[in-house]
C-alpha cells in the first residue's frame, strides 16, 4: 500500500512537472504568433502612412497648379519630394543637398506652398 501511494504521489509530480513545460511551450508559441501579427500590421500601417502622405502631397499639388494642365510626372515627383521635405522641416540648404538642386531653384518652386500655409494661418487666427 505504502509503495502504491509513492508511485501515485512520483506520478502526480511528474505529471504536474509536464503541464508546466506544456504551459510554458503554448505561451511561447502564442507570443510568437501575436508578435507575428504585430509586425504585420505595423508594416501595413507605415504603407498606408505612406500612401497616404503621397495623396495629400498630389492633393496639394493639384491645388496650386490645377491652371496648369501639363505638368508631368517627373515635375509631379519633383514637388512631391520637395513639398514633403519642406513639411517635414528641412532647410533650404538640406533640400538642395537632398534634390541636387539650387536654393533659389527650391524657393521657386515652394513659393506657392509657402503663401498658402501663411495665408491659411492668417486665416485661423483672425477667427
Amino acid at each position: 500500500m505504502e509503495w502504491a501511494l509513492g508511485i501515485l504521489f512520483g506520478t502526480a509530480v511528474i505529471l504536474l512537472i509536464v503541464s508546466f513545460i506544456k504551459t510554458g511551450q503554448a505561451k511561447k508559441v502564442e507570443q510568437r504568433e501575436i508578435d507575428a501579427v504585430y509586425v504585420s500590421l505595423m508594416e501595413e500601417m507605415n504603407k498606408l502612412q505612406e500612401q497616404l502622405r503621397v495623396v495629400e502631397l498630389d492633393a496639394e499639388i493639384t491645388a496650386q497648379e490645377a491652371r496648369i494642365l501639363g505638368i508631368n510626372s517627373k515635375e509631379r515627383i519633383l514637388l512631391r519630394e520637395l513639398l514633403d521635405l519642406y513639411k517635414r522641416g528641412y532647410t533650404l540648404e538640406g533640400m538642395a543637398a537632398q534634390t541636387q538642386l539650387n536654393e533659389k531653384e527650391i524657393e521657386y518652386l515652394l513659393a506657392p506652398y509657402k503663401a498658402s500655409k501663411i495665408e491659411r494661418r492668417k486665416v485661423a487666427n483672425e477667427s
